[in-house]
């Protein structure tokens, strides 16, 4: 259904239910809307309906679902909403609305779902939300939303504690800021709530639990500091936590419980510290794990190979120390293992071979020794391979020439002393290293060059050569350029001439012009034709026609 929405809407009085939801409704909602007193539902979500919200849909008493959603309405919400009085579901999110959310919502006391999210700009939300008791379902994401007009020191006001039968808390990707209320510890039924993209500071959370049932909780992009609450170790139903981006602090093993149910954590670039603790191979479904970018120190627990669902694993830039635990190669779904800018030692495991579906290997800035094992030729799905600033020695298997779909491979800052690069496009200084010093390691390329390297061009000559060569070419495309500009300005200078020139010949001219064409072997008549006619005298004038006056004059050539 396309076009405007129904002009005789307003006609069918019984109407209870009014779904037209998806389709492609342009304009604004019709003002016959408030003839259908008896309707409970109305769904014109998914469409294009533009304009605002008319105060008249307030005449719908009997509406107990009311979705708007994902069109284009502009303008404020009309406090006539607040006489939907039997109203439960309420969803106005995915739109351009904006203004301040109205004081009249709070009698919408039988609400159980308010959706607002995704809209321009709502300033501050209305002290009024704390009478909807029997709210479940609050999301306000994606807004411009500004708490602090209200409750400057706390910009969530303290009524949403009120809330005390929400399940669903959707504040992310807003400017709230200060810290967090405390009322909010009140909310013990929350199973989803999301922070994350904002400007909260202070503590996380106090230390009243938030309720056992929180499954989804995502607070990052902020500025909490201080270690997490304690109360965190007792949410056992804990499926998805997301605390990344903040500056929280705390002892790691001694922040997080056992959570059986956990599928996905990300603690990277906090200030955790404190060693990793055997626990995390308990979480038996968890597929991501990453702690990067904090202090952690000590080993890595050969326990995590418990965690045999781990797709993928970053301890990347911490204190790390020991070895790579051989038990790795027991994750057999691991495609992404990042344990760079440590300071792990000893040789790499050979069972990292049997990661089958590894794609991402970085074992960068450590100090791992000993030979780069043959094993690693079995990875055939790697993408990328950095083990580069560590202490491998030898030579680079020839197994890594296996790895067909190898894009990236950084082997730099080694000890490396057998390099077989041949038969490759490579271009550019070789390294001055014992490795290439078999003319059979760099053969066949493109344009290799090495100052210290015998059957190579030195760097800096090659160089010389190519600035020369590129200077010179800059220099013919700039003249060429020039030449070509001063020659189109000449030739319209030259025929700006010729067209003026023509423009103020004398009629006498124009006639010797075309007279000045008829010869013959090439004598040119003007002058018998001047000295017949007399200089064109009227009394050789012998009649005068439609193209001009006619002489009599008799020629040599007859």
């Amino acid at each position: 259904m396309e076009g405007s929405t129904l002009p005789f809407i307003g006609n069918l009085n019984n109407l209870t239910i009014l779904h037209l939801f998806e389709n492609e409704l342009s304009c604004s909602i019709p003002q016959e809307i408030e003839l259908l007193r008896s309707l409970n539902v109305l769904k014109l979500s998914y469409n294009n309906l533009s304009g605002p919200i008319p105060h008249s849909i307030g005449n719908l008493r009997n509406l107990t679902t009311l979705y708007l959603h994902t069109n284009k309405q502009t303008g404020s919400i009309p406090q006539a909403i607040g006489l939907l009085i039997s109203l439960n579901d309420l969803e106005l999110g995915i739109n351009n609305l904006s203004s301040p959310i109205p004081h009249s919502i709070g009698n919408l006391r039988n609400l159980t779902t308010l959706y607002l999210h995704m809209n321009k700009r709502f300033g501050s939300i209305s002290q009024e939300i704390r009478l909807l008791r029997s709210l479940n379902y609050l999301t306000l994401s994606l807004n411009d939303l500004e708490l602090g007009i209200n409750n400057l020191s706390s910009p969530i006001p303290h009524s949403i504690g009120n809330l005390r039968n929400l399940t669903i808390l959707y504040l992310n990707e807003n400017r709230l800021n200060s810290v967090l209320s405390l009322e909010m510890s009140n909310i013990t039924h929350l199973k989803f709530l999301q922070l994350d993209e904002n400007n909260f500071i202070g503590a996380l959370s106090n230390e009243k639990c938030l309720g056992r049932a929180l499954g989804h909780f995502t607070a990052f992009g902020n500025h909490f500091t201080s270690p997490v609450p304690k109360s965190l170790k007792n949410y056992a139903s804990l499926v998805r936590v997301q605390l990344e981006r903040n500056q929280l602090t705390g002892d790691i093993a001694e922040s997080f419980g056992v959570y059986l149910n956990l599928d996905y954590i990300d603690l990277s670039n906090n200030n955790f510290d404190g060693e990793l603790f055997e626990k995390w191979g308990q979480y038996h479904i968890l597929s991501h794990l990453n702690i990067s970018n904090n202090n952690i120190y000590g080993a890595i627990p050969p326990q995590l190979r418990r965690a045999t669902q781990l797709h993928r694993l970053d301890l990347s830039s911490n204190h790390l120390s020991g070895n790579i635990p051989k038990e790795f190669g027991m994750l057999p779904l691991l495609f992404k293992l990042l344990l760079g800018n440590n300071n792990l030692s000893r040789s790499t495991p050979l069972l990292l071979g049997k990661l089958l579906n590894l794609e991402i290997l970085d074992l960068a800035s450590n100090n791992l020794n000993g030979l780069i094992p043959k094993q690693i030729g079995s990875l055939w799905k790697l993408l990328s391979l950095n083990s580069s600033v560590n202490r491998f020695v030898d030579s680079i298997p020839d197994e890594i020439g296996k790895m067909h779909i190898l894009g990236c491979l950084d082997l730099s800052q080694n000890i490396l002393t057998v390099a077989d690069i041949s038969y490759n496009q490579l271009e550019g200084p070789l390294p001055n290293i014992k490795a290439f010093t078999p003319f059979e390691a760099f053969r066949n390329n493109k344009c290799l060059c090495g100052s210290c390297v015998t059957h190579l061009k030195p760097c800096n000559a090659s160089r010389k050569k190519a600035n020369r060569l590129s200077v010179l070419i800059i220099i013919l495309l700039i003249m060429s350029t020039l030449l070509f500009i001063f020659a189109f300005v000449i030739g319209i200078y030259f025929l700006f001439q010729k067209l003026r020139k023509r423009k103020t010949k004398s009629p006498e001219e124009n006639v010797e012009d075309l007279f000045a064409i008829w010869g013959h072997d090439g004598e040119i008549l003007y002058e018998h034709i001047i000295q017949e006619t007399d200089n064109f005298s009227s009394k050789q004038c012998i009649g005068i026609g439609g193209y001009g006056a006619v002489y009599k004059a008799d020629l040599p050539t007859g």
